[in-house]
């Protein structure tokens, strides 16, 4: 299975990444290598994830407070966002819309 990984959440990576670097020099490396592991485990383990606003499938990172917001399409994973689950649910329901 193919993983696409969307302008939108190689966004949402770029500042992840950026927020993390600035805690502390290696961290926001350390960061995307981990997301990246996350989101190779859906070739796996797609559709196993509960849907979460109706229409997305929420992968709970393992080390850090982010969710991987992705729908399976066809034969391919489609990864829409990557969201702090530290912020406002209202802010990331309107994220996903």
């Amino acid at each position: 299975m193919k993983i696409k990984i969307l302008s939108s959440a190689s966004q949402d990576l770029i500042d992840g990444y950026y927020f993390y670097e600035k805690q502390s020099d290696g961290v926001g490396a350390y960061f995307l290598d981990t997301l990246f592991s996350d989101i190779d485990s859906l070739v796996i383990n797609a559709s196993i994830h509960p849907i979460h606003f109706e229409k997305y499938q929420r992968l709970l990172s393992k080390r850090f407070p982010f969710a991987v917001y992705y729908r399976v399409e066809k034969e391919a994973v489609s990864i829409y966002a990557v969201l702090d689950c530290r912020r406002n649910p209202a802010w990331i329901r309107k994220k996903l819309r």
